[in-house]
């Protein structure tokens, strides 16, 4: 008998595109079983593009998780938008999310656009989990049929993983024979310190109010290993935008910011598997968002 010719290795570059907190990163993470985005309730968690890799023997799969796609408030916002559209043009497919129901946005509208222009994608209905209407369903996958830019429709729970394992047989198609880019054993290109500075700052846009999260980024200034015995010492400066968003951060006693940190080290130490000494302060840089120079300072390049 013939022996079954062996595959040849390959990879397949996905992006994952939608408007704010339609799930991106929730499905990210699931597919790559390890914790690469940070996920709130709250919109523009991700602010730059986070890449997961799962290697599954022979095929290595790359995922872009890109930021929401939104209307531009400020030069943060605008740079969070070119970032998404950058990401369709270094990808073999874009798998776009939307949600089960509701009107598209003129930002969706527009990334659909794009898509018709150049492809190939897929469109992904999320959280069916919510969803307890057949009908509804059946209207969102017609709408999404109708733009004729998609070669699959496919529903999903980022949540529970629903439907979410059978995504890698549909992309796989899509892949490059080739060496795979990353090792097999990595599950993100991102470095421990920004992923220590994401932990943190999912914490503060957990636990803080509506108004502070968006202007704070957070940057690592110490990740140091100990040589005499099992630690690293992180130091971390959170950036806000103005003094009494300095005071809401840091609490009554310090209460706010220790919670933080204690939510985060936890997280960090899980992420590393090593105890860690982590320290928090916070600095306020007027008006970052809209300021070129710190923002490039402040680690957020343009696309």
């Amino acid at each position: 008998m013939a022996k079954p010719i062996p595959e040849m290795p390959s990879s397949v570059f996905v992006a994952l595109v939608g408007r704010p907190n339609v799930g991106k990163s929730s499905l990210t993470n699931y597919l790559v079983g390890e914790k690469v985005a940070i996920v709130t309730k709250k919109p523009q968690t991700t602010r730059s593009r986070i890449t997961g890799v799962i290697t599954k023997g022979p095929v290595q799969y790359v995922l872009m998780d890109t930021p929401g796609i939104h209307a531009a408030r400020n030069k943060l916002d605008a740079r969070m938008t070119q970032t998404a559209a950058a990401s369709l043009k270094d990808v073999d497919v874009t798998m776009m999310l939307f949600e089960p129901a509701g009107e598209f946005t003129d930002a969706e509208l527009t990334m659909v656009k794009a898509l018709q222009k150049g492809g190939p994608a897929i469109a992904v209905i999320n959280k069916v989990d919510l969803l307890d209407s057949f009908a509804a369903l059946e209207a969102r996958k017609k709408q999404l049929e109708e733009f004729g830019c998609f070669d699959h429709i496919v529903t999903i729970s980022a949540k529970d993983g629903t439907g979410c394992d059978e995504l890698f047989a549909m992309i796989k198609p899509y892949g490059n024979e080739g060496p795979h880019y990353f090792d097999d054993d990595a599950f993100t290109d991102m470095p421990e310190k920004e992923l220590v500075a994401e932990l943190v700052r999912e914490k503060a846009l957990l636990f803080l109010r509506e108004e502070v999260p968006h202007g704070i980024a957070v940057v690592v200034e110490r990740f140091k290993e100990r040589p005499d015995k099992d630690l690293i010492d992180i130091d971390v400066d959170i950036y806000c935008e103005r003094k009494s968003h300095k005071g809401m951060i840091i609490g009554k006693g310090g209460q706010m910011l220790k919670k933080i940190a204690s939510a985060a080290r936890m997280d960090i130490e899980e992420l590393l598997g090593v105890k860690v000494n982590l320290q928090c302060w916070v600095k306020v840089r007027e008006d970052w968002r809209d300021n070129e120079l710190q923002l490039n300072s402040l680690g957020f390049a343009k696309p």
